[in-house]
């Protein structure tokens, strides 16, 4: 499973010119779906999304996670992190889990988040979606579980 966590004041996620998912401050997750991810990935990576450090203190120093700050998460599927470019022109997407596999798993993630007590939005798996944030900081983290970067 690949991420890109970025630190927010507000975003929102449209399909077909309809608002799926609408968040303040908090995060925004794009998330990618290998061919060897299971479950259990969805509740490590769930816990290494929530307790990630990103938020600020009084003093400015990134030492709140998620919960602590009170933000919510906008999670949008996102299966082009798995995009190949280091051959040719055009990214290759063998990586990546089929559809019906990542949605799944998705599904998981998005829950596993919830269960953890945070609000989370999403948008719509498979769509094509347009993004709206405003980045805050700006703070972007890249996950991976394989732990690549």
């Amino acid at each position: 499973m690949r991420l890109v966590i970025q630190r927010v004041k507000q975003a929102r996620v449209s399909a077909d010119g309809k608002v799926c998912g609408e968040v303040g401050p908090g995060i925004v997750v794009f998330v990618g779906i290998g061919k060897e991810d299971r479950p259990e990935t969805c509740a490590e990576m769930a816990d290494r999304t929530i307790f990630l450090r990103i938020f600020n203190d009084a003093v400015g120093k990134m030492n709140f996670s998620l919960l602590e700050s009170g933000g919510a998460a906008l999670v949008v599927s996102q299966f082009t992190l798995y995009g190949d470019v280091r051959r040719g022109r055009r990214p290759g997407f063998d990586r990546a889990a089929p559809p019906q596999e990542a949605r799944v798993l998705y599904e998981r993630y998005v829950e596993c988040l919830r269960s953890r007590g945070v609000h989370v939005e999403t948008g719509e798996f498979q769509a094509h979606m347009q993004v709206e944030l405003v980045n805050d900081g700006p703070v972007t983290i890249l996950m991976d579980s394989e732990k690549l970067f």
